[in-house]
């Protein structure tokens, strides 16, 4: 199917409406996400919200309208950043108008704009040798070494306008994801979406998810929230407490 030079100009410079004409159809958050330009984003949202599709969306935008460029994609695991993959590749399929596939694998895409996307397994050996990345995705980045995170952010260095998405549920109070989400630093948009702005999620459903999992559990799968891993001997909150300088200093009578 074409579209006319109007409706491709439009979905240039609007990735909702490139969403829609793949049969999606974006909620306010999502949409917020997709019509963003910030350099660095996070997104730590529930499970079944769909951070995946939108940074698939985002991901197939950069490389249809943004060419020639190149898209990276890392996971924990070579079958996470491979399903990520499927899902652009499901949606260019799916894009009126889209650019040809020229060469395609199971790991990586080139289309003949130029553009080039290509997915990798998430350890540091594997994702270096790469530059110029118009756009680096992170899914399940709070579960990634910090070393990986050092390795993929050189590839934005000499890209105008390069961007940086990291999109995960919590996964204890640990790591760069954790840190750059609590941390309050500039340069960084953060969209958090609990369970129960998702109108997809039935109450049921999460309440058996409470007691199937258990409380600590349940709300870091699906309503965002960071609690110490199960593997720490102190909490957070008695290392800070430890660390405090500022208590008032004994004086004898």
């Amino acid at each position: 199917m074409q579209v006319s030079l109007a409706q491709d100009f439009a979905m240039g410079a609007d990735p909702v409406l490139m969403a829609q004409a793949c049969g999606i159809e974006p909620d306010d958050k999502q949409a917020e996400f997709l019509r963003s330009t910030a350099p660095r984003a996070l997104l730590c949202c529930s499970r079944q919200w769909g951070k995946s599709f939108c940074a698939a969306l985002a991901a197939l935008h950069v490389a249809v309208y943004q060419a020639p460029s190149l898209i990276v994609v890392v996971s924990p695991s070579l079958q996470q950043s491979t399903e990520l993959y499927k899902k652009i590749s499901e949606l260019l399929a799916k894009l009126p108008g889209a650019p040809k596939t020229m060469l395609e694998s199971l790991t990586r895409m080139t289309l003949e704009n130029g553009s080039r996307i290509i997915s990798l397994p998430g350890t540091e050996k594997t994702i270096r040798g790469y530059s110029g990345a118009q756009m680096v995705i992170v899914d399940e980045a709070s579960r990634v070494d910090d070393a990986l995170i050092a390795g993929v952010m050189p590839m934005l260095a000499t890209v105008k306008n390069g961007r940086f998405v990291a999109l995960s549920t919590p996964a204890g109070k640990r790591g760069f994801f954790y840190e750059k989400w609590t941390e309050g630093g500039e340069g960084w948009e953060r969209i958090s979406v609990p369970a129960s702005m998702c109108k997809r999620i039935s109450p049921e459903f999460l309440e058996e998810q409470r007691r199937t999992l258990g409380t600590l559990m349940f709300e870091q799968e699906y309503f965002c929230m960071f609690h110490d891993s199960g593997d720490s001997a102190f909490s957070t909150a008695l290392i800070e407490l430890a660390l405090r300088d500022d208590f008032d200093v004994f004086k004898p009578l």
